[in-house]
């Protein structure tokens, strides 16, 4: 479609900066340069600091005719979302009102999910609960649309829980969440802000059924390190228990990788002494491999036990440096980009106070 005059006019001058446009220069023509790149980066400028009047005469044309054409388009989008940031009270809620009906369909549009959350954000409680209502339906189509899951995740964090009856349909596919790589982010986004009483049934599903699978999980781990470090001290303490007999096996998988850290970190001190001992046991294989040896060598083990080099206390900070030293004499036969990690990374503060890199160098010569 050929762009009218005027928005050819307000390009040129753009890009010679001369004339100065203001809102009334554009009236008639506010839709039109909404869909347009410059034309809707003038008007969201501009509604920043318009007058009342200006802005309900942008609103005017924008509203109820033109609005879900705005939505959807890769400009005007962020016009209706300056309208929504900006207008009175009474405009969003007429703004929202022209979006009824049309929820689940926007949630899942590239543009449209932008609007929807800021919807979300800006309109009053009776008219956020009616948008629910007509995402409940559909929510678990929502959870695991590239775009409808940022919609699910803002009306967690934005919306009263007693209004989140929606909740509640996510019990017994808690691990087809947590294993979703759009679910994981809703899920987390409800253990962080809703209610105990909302999400203690989905708590307890993971953790009795699901946590080492999920530790070994591409999206998964994601919501057990999450748990770890904001969970109840129940909570974490369940995980460390599932983690404790299998610390070296875990410690080298790609994925569980990231929540042994994460335990070392965020166990209390009893529980984290025990997973150190564990990363200490002598050797069980035929070979003679100790653990320490199998982590040192491993490209995600090796993160593990600088974790644990990091976190360890007292008198088993010394031991563990004490198991680690005698090891780097042989790394010279393995030096491999993780060993390297290992040594450049870890600063081990020994009773002679060198560092672990130091030491590492030493063996070399």
């Amino acid at each position: 479609m050929p762009r009218s005059p005027i928005l050819d006019e307000f390009r040129a001058s753009t890009k010679s900066k001369g004339r100065k446009w203001e809102l009334r220069d554009i009236t008639g023509y506010v839709v039109e340069f909404s869909g347009d790149q410059h034309g809707s980066r003038f008007i969201q400028t501009a509604l920043t600091t318009a007058t009342s009047e200006e802005r309900q005469s942008v609103f005017d044309e924008i509203v109820p005719g033109n609005t879900l054409q705005l939505i959807q388009d890769v400009f005007g989008n962020y016009v209706i979302q300056k309208l929504f940031e900006h207008g009175t009270q009474a405009q969003k809620t007429l703004l929202a009102n022209t979006m009824e009906g049309h929820i689940v369909y926007l949630s899942s549009n590239l543009y449209g999910c932008r609007v929807v959350q800021k919807a979300v954000e800006s309109i009053l409680p009776d008219q956020q609960a009616g948008l629910v209502r007509e995402l409940e339906p559909h929510i678990m189509k929502c959870v695991k649309d590239s775009n409808g899951n940022h919609v699910i995740q803002k009306v967690i964090e934005r919306v009263s829980p007693d209004r989140l009856g929606f909740v509640s349909n996510f019990m017994g596919h808690v691990f087809e969440l947590a294993s979703h790589p759009f679910g994981c982010r809703v899920l987390q986004r409800c253990l962080q802000h809703l209610p105990d009483v909302q999400t203690r049934p989905l708590l307890d599903e993971l953790l009795l059924s699901y946590t080492v699978d999920l530790m070994q999980d591409q999206f998964g781990n994601y919501v057990i390190q999450f748990i770890l470090e904001h969970g109840r001290r129940d909570d974490k303490a369940s995980i460390v228990a599932q983690i404790r007999g299998r610390i070296l096996f875990m410690a080298r998988h790609k994925f569980a990788s990231n929540v042994c850290e994460k335990a070392l970190v965020f166990a209390d001190s009893d529980a984290r002494r025990l997973l150190i001992e564990e990363i200490m046991a002598p050797a069980s294989k035929p070979d003679g491999t100790t653990p320490i040896v199998a982590l040192m060598k491993d490209q995600y083990g090796n993160y593990v036990l600088q974790r644990a080099l990091g976190v360890a206390e007292g008198e088993q900070k010394e031991t563990l440096i004490n198991t680690v030293r005698p090891q780097l004499i042989n790394m010279r036969k393995f030096s491999t980009a993780y060993s390297k990690h290992l040594t450049s990374s870890m600063s081990l503060r020994a009773p002679s106070s060198m560092s672990f890199l130091t030491l590492y160098s030493r063996a070399r010569a």
